[in-house]
């Protein structure tokens, strides 16, 4: 299946974003971007010692994944990108309308469980409680789809791309 739209698919760190986001694009025909790579050096430097992201320091790293989003809007897309606030997605809709947000939901326990055990992250677990009291679920008027992580991440591009199906033909 061809989409013809990008799919952002965010959450708070340690949901897989990445693999679930390298496997929708997969099943879509698509390119995917991971979301980290838009990063600066600076901003990773912040994360690894375990100070979290401000606003100031999110807004190019936005402003970079928007672009590649705005790039790819013809041809469909998925990058992998936080996106904690409302605030954070209208500005990656201002750079390319029409974005459908995959949230990547979870319990804290589990999630936790999780980014202890990757390695190779800058990430740390310390930064996750800053996360949730960041995040702004989706609202009713932002295009999108809510879905949990315990699945196999299989599991979760699937019924994703079931619903980027069924929202193409409403």
């Amino acid at each position: 299946m061809h989409a013809d739209r990008v799919v952002v698919v965010m959450g708070v760190s340690g949901t897989g974003k990445s693999t679930v986001g390298a496997l929708l694009a997969d099943r879509l025909g698509v390119p995917y971007a991971e979301g980290d790579a838009f990063h600066s050096p600076a901003n990773i430097a912040k994360m690894s010692a375990g100070t979290p992201l401000d606003d100031a320091d999110r807004l190019p790293w936005l402003d970079a994944i928007g672009a590649w989003a705005r790039d790819h809007r013809s041809t469909g897309g998925v990058v992998s990108c936080s996106a904690l606030k409302r605030s954070y997605r209208d500005r990656l809709r201002a750079a390319a309308p029409g974005l459908f947000f995959l949230h990547l939901t979870g319990d804290r326990d589990l999630i936790a469980e999780r980014m202890a055990a990757r390695t190779g992250h800058f990430m740390t677990g310390a930064l996750l409680d800053s996360q949730f009291a960041t995040l702004e679920p989706l609202q009713p008027d932002e295009t999108g789809l809510a879905l949990g992580i315990t699945p196999e991440p299989p599991l979760i591009a699937e019924r994703a791309a079931a619903a980027l199906r069924q929202a193409r033909t409403d």
